[in-house]
């Protein structure tokens, strides 16, 4: 059965369309219209991580790259080309959005909600009628920062940290009203926080943990009009609200994508099946604290409340509150139903201060070692 991918060329999008490589013998990829050549970013991606040579020479074969807008009715394709899409379609992944913390809620509701929505009636009108596969957060759990998050529970009664949430809070919400006005079966997969030891490069998708540490090194480099310069060896203090017994739950994205294509081929209850695909054990947050300590010479101290007298520096970083609601959460997400599906597999190695500083530490890029070179790199036998 054909699959097509939306979001082929972010993070997480890069990570599953490898996954499903290794299954299916072409993929459609949904990509956004004026976003720029999507088969070479794709072929530069796995150029840089390390895939043989003859996989990615087969990639032009394999792919086929249609331009469209998810925020437009129609995908922004005449209707011939629409209905000609939907009909060919077997199974539908929904991995694109805004991933903007900061970001205004009538546009990431434009992304985010109508995006769902414009791929949802492409998911209806295919005669095929295409199993659905939503990536959602495990934040939609929204501003409960102590207790556990089920996998069932989707409601707005804490509110929500940021817009982010709430536009893909809204998002689900349209995928239970789809799943139930057709009587068509969705999986929504929720991931926590998505990291990965790869260096940053210009030429990959950054992650959340790479943006929080720009935006510190970008705040201490320009400390505002009328402040000195800070010296290069300096180690401002920065005040940010946070708890010393917060946690935060980080998850490699290579794990991630292979858990998330690996419940996609259990067979789907009918209606809604909702997993939380996180870590199952969170990383403190002095731990990550640290880490950014040492990579943006910064000297952090956690607070209960917003300075009264901001700093410069601190003043500068409340452009960016998004970033900093999460180091008071000391809340939990629930993975049981995922443990029961998968068992010991489901568990991902530990993330600790290594990882990370790898995953966001500039140093001379290093092409990894194909996995298997000697292995034969042929186009799969297409399974469904």
């Amino acid at each position: 059965m054909h699959v097509a991918l939306t979001g082929a060329t972010g993070f997480l999008g890069l990570r599953l369309l490898r996954r499903l490589l290794d299954t299916h013998r072409s993929v459609t990829v949904l990509a956004h219209a004026g976003s720029g050549d999507a088969l070479q970013r794709i072929i530069r991606f796995f150029e840089l991580t390390g895939s043989p040579e003859a996989f990615t020479a087969a990639l032009p074969d394999r792919l086929r790259v249609v331009e469209t807008d998810l925020a437009r009715a129609g995908l922004g394709l005449s209707g011939h080309a629409f209905q000609e899409l939907a009909d060919g379609i077997g199974t539908l992944w929904h991995s694109a959005g805004s991933i903007n913390l900061e970001g205004d809620l009538a546009e990431l509701r434009r992304t985010n909600v109508e995006g769902t929505r414009h791929v949802l009636e492409l998911a209806a009108a295919g005669r095929l009628r295409p199993r659905v596969h939503h990536v959602s957060t495990a934040f939609v759990a929204g501003a409960r920062r102590e207790g556990v998050a089920y996998e069932d529970e989707l409601d707005d009664a804490h509110g929500f940290e940021n817009a982010y949430e709430r536009s893909k809070y809204e998002a689900e919400l349209l995928v239970h009203a789809w799943s139930k006005e057709h009587g068509r079966p969705v999986l929504v997969l929720r991931p926590g926080i998505l990291v990965t030891d790869l260096p940053p490069h210009p030429d990959l998708p950054s992650h959340p943990l790479q943006v929080v540490e720009r935006i510190l090194r970008d705040a201490r480099h320009a400390p505002g009009p009328g402040t000195p310069a800070l010296r290069a060896d300096a180690r401002p203090r920065v005040r940010m609200v946070g708890h010393a017994l917060g946690r935060l739950n980080l998850l490699q994205v290579e794990h991630a994508a292979e858990v998330m294509v690996r419940l996609a081929g259990r067979a789907p209850s009918g209606g809604v099946d909702t997993y939380h695909v996180v870590h199952d054990r969170d990383v403190s947050v002095t731990t990550v604290v640290e880490v950014l300590e040492r990579l943006v010479a910064v000297s952090v101290e956690l607070v209960d409340a917003r300075p009264d007298t901001p700093s410069a520096l601190e003043s500068l970083l409340d452009f960016y509150p998004g970033m900093t609601a999460y180091l008071a959460h000391r809340r939990r997400f629930d993975d049981t139903r995922v443990r029961a599906r998968l068992g010991p597999s489901a568990a991902s190695a530990p993330v600790g201060a290594g990882y990370l500083r790898a995953g966001l530490a500039a140093r001379p890029w290093t092409v990894p070692a194909p996995p298997g070179a000697t292995a034969d790199v042929s186009p799969p036998v297409h399974r469904a």
